[in-house]
């Protein structure tokens, strides 16, 4: 575990995104916690964690001072009934699972939902990534969906599973 004392969170400025990109890409070509098969751009990256309306954000995650992760808060869905539900994604730097960071990304990234006025947090996950599932899982998120084969990575299809916490 770390010294969650240590951790700070910040909003994503422009000098992070390739930081930010390096451990995405490394999901990518590495891992099916994302669909993505080839690595991402700066450009397309940029798109991913850069967003127009201020209540959604990137937030960067620094362990002592150096990035160990980032944690997404972004659109649902792009209809006005979805305005109060948002979806949440963690990437965390290879090697730094399993020590606290998530649970405490986790814990910061629901207080800033709740400020600007979330009802209900949803996490979109490949069903094999066992790690992101108990995160979720452990910290109050319910399994509401489970999508069979519908994505199609490394040469096999793949399930997503949805887990959601009402705020």
């Amino acid at each position: 575990m770390i010294d969650i004392e240590t951790l700070e969170f910040a909003e994503l400025k422009e000098e992070n995104i390739p930081d930010l990109l390096a451990i995405y890409n490394y999901y990518v070509l590495n891992t099916t916690a994302t669909f993505h098969e080839k690595p991402l751009a700066l450009s397309e990256f940029r798109e991913l964690v850069v967003f127009v309306d201020s209540k959604y954000a990137t937030y960067v995650i620094k362990d002592a001072g150096k990035i160990c992760g980032y944690i997404l808060l972004t659109q649902f869905k792009k209809r006005e009934a979805y305005d109060r539900t948002g979806e949440i994604t963690i990437y965390l730097k290879n090697g730094s699972s399993g020590k606290g960071i998530g649970k405490a990304a986790l814990s910061y990234v629901e207080r800033k939902a709740r400020e600007q006025g979330f009802h209900t947090l949803m996490a979109i996950i490949c069903g094999e990534n066992e790690r992101s599932i108990y995160l979720f899982v452990r910290n109050g998120y319910k399994k509401c969906a489970h999508l069979q084969e519908v994505g199609r990575k490394f040469g096999r299809w793949l399930d997503i599973v949805v887990y959601q916490k009402l705020l």
